[in-house]
């Protein structure tokens, strides 16, 4: 299993590790720690010396209830930063996170090689699914995290409800899958959206059974780091959890995961290497 972008490919029979990169002022566990030119190019650095194989850039931060920023906003931040990352790295994967179609389309023009879209093509409202996130991928060619999300950041943890966990999101993949095919676009990579309108025991239930999204033959992403299913069962905060963070990633890499979605691009990579040593 691979992924193939326009300089280079990715070998996914190892695990994947992708650091994140948030410039954001308010991301709930790294915000505001990355919003100059020399902090930025000194966590890329750190993280790619680390072994980081994508760095995932996001200017808009998706918390459970943070304030929406403006498109314009988002463009602004995060343009800059993708250009920027991209002269000094040259040969680095860089994903653009973002849920915004027009967002997604310059990224790529500006130098980014995949896109990790939280909405899941778009984000559901009265009048339908907004956006055409889905259309511009298949436009763009370039590999697409598909991620469940149950709401929308700013709702999505308010008592977030399901007849069946693992049935509903296997649905909500299904019907996007086939969209997503329908439109050529083949490089799809499934993240269940640990977090993202589930409470403690659905991200669990989702853990646990993660190798039934094997079932669509694309790559699973994995996000879990330092997040509140680490520290709700830990009584830690995010600052705290990065051990936590380390034994939930090994049981997603157990499981099935292709992709780890990490903070702390060091430890990740020593959990998929001590993994890859078990299967020997």
């Amino acid at each position: 299993m691979q992924l193939k972008f326009r300089n280079r490919n990715l070998d996914l029979s190892t695990p994947a590790v992708m650091g994140i990169l948030n410039v954001t002022p308010d991301s709930f566990y790294d915000g505001g720690k990355y919003t100059d030119e020399k902090s930025i190019l000194l966590h890329a650095e750190k993280m790619i010396s680390d072994g980081a194989d994508i760095i995932d850039i996001g200017a808009c931060s998706t918390r459970p209830n943070a304030a929406e920023v403006s498109e314009e906003e988002e463009l602004k931040r995060l343009i800059p930063v993708i250009k920027l990352v991209r002269r000094k790295f040259a040969d680095v994967i860089i994903s653009a996170d973002t849920f915004r179609s027009n967002v997604a389309e310059y990224s790529v023009h500006e130098g980014a090689d995949m896109i990790n879209d939280i909405s899941g093509g778009g984000f559901v409202t009265p009048s339908g699914v907004e956006g055409a996130m889905f259309e511009t991928i298949a436009r763009l060619q370039v590999p697409y995290v598909l991620m469940h999300i149950q709401g929308r950041p700013q709702t999505m943890q308010r008592n977030p409800h399901y007849e069946n966990v693992m049935k509903e999101v296997m649905s909500y993949f299904k019907e996007r899958v086939r969209k997503l095919q329908s439109l050529n676009v083949k490089q799809v990579i499934i993240d269940p959206g640990f977090g993202f309108g589930k409470a403690t025991e659905h991200n669990y239930t989702l853990l646990k059974h993660l190798s039934v999204f094997k079932e669509f033959g694309f790559p699973i992403l994995a996000g879990v780091s330092r997040k509140a299913m680490v520290n709700k069962v830990l009584g830690t905060k995010p600052e705290e959890a990065l051990n936590g963070t380390t034994v939930v990633n090994t049981i997603a890499l157990m499981n099935g995961a292709n992709i780890l979605r990490v903070h702390d691009v060091k430890e990740a990579k020593e959990a998929v290497k001590i993994f890859n040593y078990t299967l020997k």
